[in-house]
């Protein structure tokens, strides 16, 4: 059964840094495009920045010039570099992923990790 498990959220004080990290485990073939998503407090789930497995990436205008999202496709690995944190980035974070296991494509999610920015 194919995993995503998130690591490296925290508190961390405006215009700081934090890393964000999401492992893929199971029975996995290859990943294709991965996202990392954000949802604030009563607010809707939004696209924070892709990566193909190319290396192809792109980002939502909040986050362009501050965060960047790179990946270990050897080691079935997803990064956000978070940096100059505002108070508005404080959310739960949450990786996403195409992935082929066991003669399929399917999409996952990780659990998410909690990112709050605050002095």
């Amino acid at each position: 059964q194919v995993q995503l498990v998130e690591s490296g959220g925290g508190l961390v004080q405006p215009g700081g840094s934090l890393r964000l990290s999401c492992a893929a485990s199971g029975s996995i073939f290859s990943i294709n495009i991965m996202h990392w998503y954000r949802q604030a407090p009563g607010g809707q789930r939004e696209l924070v920045a892709t990566i193909t497995r190319e290396g192809r990436t792109n980002y939502a205008d909040a986050v362009k010039d501050r965060f960047t999202i790179s990946r270990d496709n050897a080691k079935n690995t997803l990064y956000l570099q978070l940096n100059s944190l505002k108070p508005e980035d404080t959310a739960v974070y949450y990786c996403n992923a195409d992935i082929y296991s066991d003669n399929r494509l399917r999409n996952y999610w990780g659990q998410g990790a909690q990112v709050t920015v605050s002095s």
